[in-house]
């Protein structure tokens, strides 16, 4: 298989087909039912059948698909216990499954965007692919200067089929739903579809890098590897080495899960704050653990892909902060009144300011305390509670409206909880949000932090910005 795998025809019969499988699987299991066995195990085992056809179709096609199952998977915390795991063995495989792209597809596209001597501007070039990616791969090379370098090479035909495979997952975006409990699937496609643009130009990732490398440059907790070159579809950076969060993750010490939950919380909060730019794109695959030989304080957080980021010139928007510091003092209508000034609760909608407390308490608990233990039973409590039609938290969400300004902050937040959840992390998260988080406390108590309220504009080109982009 080469480049981006099979026709147009051919990989959206291949997603079309999806839920057909599903259905099947949904008769077959009500005959079960019918047969004695019970609704419980029967869900969990059509579940588990779900996720390994779902992901093994996304792998196989990269693109849009692949893209769709890396944001899946990081609310797989949110599954039960004897689902997730099948489903963490499919997002697995999916993240090995793309099939690399031939060495002559590479070079003929290195000559085409780097000149056709492109080979004197390495003293080595790697032909296997380090790793492969939604819309590209990446090859470690050396540059002409001596320095270990990623060379990102996007696959021919890549926005095509973004765009291909992101619309046929939108119509089947109902029978996905149930894989995550109080996940809006659709929503999420709509999204995807519109950073499509962004997502395919590297002169805006490079531009996006540079602005974090610059920013922390020297930070003793961030590193952001910089940019040695672009040219079209090709992205030249420093090399990263390190443990990526995915084996943190799997086999990690608690020690090396505290301290990376600690430092993705603070990228989280001081990114955009310090950068004016949202990293967008949180899945485990984008972050490395850096360790050395000292106290685990030392150790730092690389942050990889810069496809996706979301422009906060004046960092996180301050109505966050407020309303959490409300919601936690228990100001429930004053919590009502910035909601509705935000656009979260339309004006022909009445509800009960304590209802709506009662409905945000629970998610906001990181918060409220100094440090949070970040579980799968915790977040798998909070997505049942709001995705149970019983419970009144499901139907006053249902009346809650998500802004387009805050679509992408709501999604980057809830991925990097999910995250911190998979890594079982003890994290002070509640500490990052008043040392970066506008309005979350008296600016006045933080005056002596380096750079406070400064956040400049970033230096990124602003063309082909999707909405949720524009402020």
């Amino acid at each position: 298989m080469s480049d981006l795998p099979r026709k147009a025809v051919t990989r959206t019969a291949r997603l079309a087909a999806l839920p057909l499988g599903i259905a099947g699987r949904a008769t077959l299991g009500l005959g079960r039912r019918i047969g004695g066995r019970s609704a419980e195990v029967v869900t969990a085992e059509l579940q588990q059948a779900t996720a390994d056809q779902l992901f093994k179709v996304l792998g196989e096609l990269k693109g849009g698909a692949m893209k769709f199952g890396q944001v899946l998977s990081v609310f797989e915390a949110a599954l039960p216990e004897e689902v997730a795991g099948p489903y963490r063995a499919a997002l697995t495989k999916l993240q090995d499954a793309a099939p690399p792209m031939p060495a002559a597809k590479v070079h003929t596209a290195l000559a085409q965007r780097l000149g056709e001597d492109w080979r004197e501007l390495f003293r080595r070039f790697d032909d296997r692919p380090a790793a492969a990616a939604s819309i590209g791969q990446v090859h470690r090379a050396v540059w002409h200067d001596g320095r270990e370098v990623a060379v990102k090479v996007q696959y021919p035909g890549a926005g095509d089929a973004l765009l291909a495979d992101l619309s046929q997952l939108s119509r089947v975006a109902w029978l996905l739903g149930p894989l995550i409990p109080g996940l809006d699937i659709k929503p999420l496609i709509t999204e995807l579809r519109e950073r499509v643009a962004e997502e395919l130009d590297y002169e805006l990732e490079a531009a996006a890098q540079r602005r974090h490398a610059e920013v922390f440059e020297g930070d003793p907790d961030i590193l952001v590897p910089g940019v040695v070159a672009q040219a079209d579809q090709v992205l030249v950076t420093e090399w990263m080495g390190g443990t990526p969060l995915a084996e943190v993750i799997a086999s990690g010490t608690q020690e090396e899960r505290d301290r990376a939950g600690h430092l993705l919380a603070r990228f989280l909060f001081a990114g955009p704050s310090r950068t004016g730019l949202l990293h967008a794109d949180p899945h485990p695959g984008n972050f490395r653990l850096l360790k050395d030989d000292g106290p685990a304080a030392g150790w730092r957080l690389g942050v990889l892909d810069f496809g996706t980021v979301d422009r906060l010139p004046g960092g996180l928007p301050a109505p966050i902060g407020a309303s959490l510091r409300m919601a936690l003092a228990g100001d429930a209508a004053g919590v009502l009144e910035m909601l509705r000034e935000e656009g979260f609760v339309k004006p022909s909608i009445e509800l009960d300011p304590d209802a709506v407390l009662d409905y945000l308490v629970p998610i906001i608990e990181p918060a409220a305390v100094d440090t949070f233990h970040f579980t799968r039973a915790w977040m798998r409590a909070q997505a049942a509670r709001i995705a149970d039609p019983r419970s009144p938290a499901y139907n006053l969400g249902k009346q809650l409206n998500l802004p387009p300004a805050y679509l992408l902050i709501h999604r980057v937040t809830l991925s990097t909880i999910g995250v911190l959840c998979q890594l079982g992390a003890n994290a002070p998260f509640r500490a990052e949000m008043l040392r970066w988080l506008p309005e979350f406390e008296k600016q006045s108590e933080f005056d002596d932090r380096p750079d406070f309220g400064k956040r400049p504009e970033p230096a990124v080109p602003s063309k082909k910005r999707g909405a949720a982009g524009k402020r």
